[in-house]
């Protein structure tokens, strides 16, 4: 008799051995790796070529669970890192997968600055609204009256935009779906994996645990069902009015351009001084 071996169907993009994740049960990023791995999958990328970059935060585990290789950097390092990835082989997909924390509060000026000079890395931030690690404490992106265990009568700091942020700093693609929305979320990826320059992806995610338990959504289905009840594609609408509020989640893709990327001007700047410098020798 012939035994049957189950296997995963997209068991080659995981590393086995880290699997099952750690992420809390109801917690989006598993949505988001499942997510992003279906569009590494759908393009059939060459996984010798691909880079996945994260920094410090419960996303950050991702870079251990894709098979490809992968860096987990230190706090907000992460866009730092894979800039200098990306110029050393610009022949790389690099892409960094990263939470709202990490990305935007001790890594805010590697983020505007990378979208500024249009470095060609694909950014997937897991906002879940809080430092879902280390306590639940409040973050860059904790919507107004939020409680967290840092604000425990309410949030009264305004938010991040990030995909205002992002926009605002020169992203040549800038999209933001909830991970109740997989498959526009997938299909965000493709097109950034697709794009030369900067592209920022704002996946909203579910963190019942902690920033749920304190606001009234105790599980991964509440906050789904908010995410359901609030959400309003907005596609190509004005970035700066996409706010996030209890009563609407305005998502969509919002910058759509192209511009050239800084590493491909950096290597035609090599070449054009380095072929100056050949005619004087000659």
């Amino acid at each position: 008799m012939t035994q049957q071996t189950l296997e995963h169907p997209y068991s080659k993009y995981l590393r086995q051995g880290m699997i099952p994740h750690i992420w809390c049960p109801g917690c989006g990023n598993g949505i988001v790796l499942n997510a992003f791995v279906h569009a590494v999958d759908e393009l059939q990328l060459d996984l010798d070529k691909l880079v996945v970059v994260s920094g410090i935060g419960c996303i950050g585990r991702i870079a251990g669970y894709t098979n490809t290789d992968s860096f987990h950097t230190t706090h907000g390092r992460a866009l730092a890192f894979a800039s200098g990835v990306k110029l050393a082989n610009p022949e790389l997909e690099v892409v960094v997968i990263s939470g709202d924390g990490d990305l935007f509060a001790i890594g805010g000026n590697h983020f505007i600055h990378a979208a500024r000079r249009n470095m060609g890395i694909k950014v997937i931030c897991a906002n879940n609204f809080n430092y879902g690690m280390t306590g639940g404490q409040q973050g860059p992106t904790t919507p107004p009256d939020s409680i967290t265990t840092t604000s425990p009568y309410g949030n009264i700091e305004h938010p991040f935009n990030l995909v205002h942020l992002a926009a605002a700093s020169g992203a040549v693609y800038v999209a933001r779906w909830t991970t109740l929305h997989v498959r526009r979320l997938t299909q965000s990826i493709k097109k950034a994996l697709q794009k030369k320059g900067f592209c920022f992806i704002e996946a909203i995610s579910a963190c019942p645990e902690i920033y749920g338990r304190y606001n009234k959504m105790r599980s991964g289905l509440e906050i789904m069902e908010w995410f359901k009840r609030a959400s309003v594609v907005e596609s190509f609408s004005d970035p700066a009015k996409a706010e996030i509020t209890p009563d609407c989640i305005a998502v969509g893709e919002f910058v759509d351009v192209e511009k050239l990327s800084y590493e491909k001007l950096l290597h035609e700047k090599i070449s054009k001084i380095n072929e100056k410098a050949m005619e004087q020798v000659g």
